[in-house]
Order: structure tokens, then sequence, then C-alpha cells
């Protein structure tokens, strides 16, 4: 029985985040969680809490043994980007980028 949780808009570059979800694609839940925990990242906490949360759907639609489950996918979507403008000398202003993230998790049990 598969596991879902999504996570749309998270502040967080897609590129920054996909280093953070290769590490814990294809683990079980606790291993991903542990190198999560320990990993110093700004994306790793949120990662984190999403698979923390994929946990609590499962448990929710009742799946036999939440120690057998693993990531089965997890992948991350590119967002919208938030356009801002910074003043800068003599009139002239540099374009900020901020990018934002999209992130599905898929549990699994094996």
């Amino acid at each position: 029985m598969e596991a879902t949780a999504k996570l749309s808009y998270a502040r967080m570059s897609p590129q920054k985040t996909r280093l953070v979800v290769d590490m814990v694609r294809g683990k079980g839940v606790q291993e991903a969680l542990t190198l999560l925990k320990f990993s110093p990242q700004k994306a790793a906490a949120i990662v984190s809490k999403l698979v923390s949360s994929a946990v609590a759907n499962a448990e929710q639609k009742g799946v036999s043994d939440v120690d057998r489950l693993f990531v089965k996918t997890i992948m991350v979507d590119q967002g919208p980007v938030l356009k801002r403008f910074l003043p800068r000398a003599q009139g002239r202003a540099t374009k900020i980028r901020k990018p934002t993230s999209h992130i599905f998790v898929v549990l699994d049990e094996k």
C-alpha cells in the first residue's frame, strides 16, 4: 500500500533540494530520517518533515507495519520564481530571483 505527501511552493531552489533528495531515494524511512536529521542543508529539514508527513499518511491508511516502509519515489519539480529588485548605485537596479520547489514523496512497503 502506497502513501504519498506533497509540498508545493517550498522556498528553496530545486537544484539544491535535489541534492538532498538524492540521498534518501530508495532508503528505508528510519534511515532516511536519520540521514536528513544530521544533514546540514536547509532543504534537509523541509524534506524530513515531508517524509514524516507521508509516514503519518501511511498510518492513517492503515499500513500493517510502518517500519517496513521505504522511499519508493521522491522528486523535485521547479515552481514559480519570485522576481524582486534590489537598488544599486547610480540609479540602477539588480534582479533577484527567489526560486520555489514542488516536492513529491511516495512511500511503499517492502
